[in-house]
């Protein structure tokens, strides 16, 4: 399983950053063109990786978590909550400072209450500031997160708690996968 994923992420085109070599690749990018087979991979692996009868509501963070869980949702039937870049205002709006490998800034969390029980998913953890900056405003507002899952892992991060990834990878002039989970 995954081979799709594994093609993909081991062919992907490579480009320097301010000294960061970073892959780009349709799920964690969204170029160059995102195949309905990736996505249908991925989402079969995670329905098969993770414990969803508990779980209320998927939580994402914008932008690249949204296609994957667009998919988990259609597959699965729970709603999806999208953490946005942009406020809204809206009353009980929770506002997460971010800080990952190669950005900082604000995420908005609307829709979320005490108890809800959820599922985060994202595209790829690389440093954890994502992961790290959700479970704290989650844990604020009162929701339970129930687990975490991501399709590519750069690194180990801690995120001072367990989570799950689909693969793991090593980044030099090109991507390696060195593990896949599912």
């Amino acid at each position: 399983m995954l081979e799709k994923l594994v093609t993909s992420l081991e062919t992907c085109p490579m480009v320097q950053r301010n000294g960061y070599n970073y892959f780009i690749h349709p799920i964690s990018d969204g170029v160059p063109i995102v195949e309905p087979e990736l996505l249908r991979e991925i989402g079969c692996a995670m329905v098969k990786m993770l414990d969803l009868d508990k779980v209320d509501k998927i939580v994402v963070a914008e932008a690249m978590g949204i296609h994957i869980g667009t998919v988990l949702s259609l597959m699965t039937g729970i709603p999806m909550n999208i953490v946005r870049k942009r406020e809204y205002k809206l009353p009980g709006e929770v506002a997460v400072h971010q800080t990952t490998g190669y950005s900082k800034g604000e995420l908005y969390l609307n829709g979320l209450f005490a108890g809800d029980r959820v599922v985060i998913i994202d595209d790829v953890i690389s440093t954890g500031g994502t992961a790290r900056a959700l479970l704290s405003a989650l844990g604020q507002i009162g929701v339970d997160v129930v687990d975490i899952c991501v399709v590519i892992q750069r690194g180990n991060p801690d995120i001072g708690r367990d989570y799950k990834s689909l693969t793991k990878i090593e980044v030099n002039e090109r991507v390696h996968v060195i593990d896949k989970h599912c």
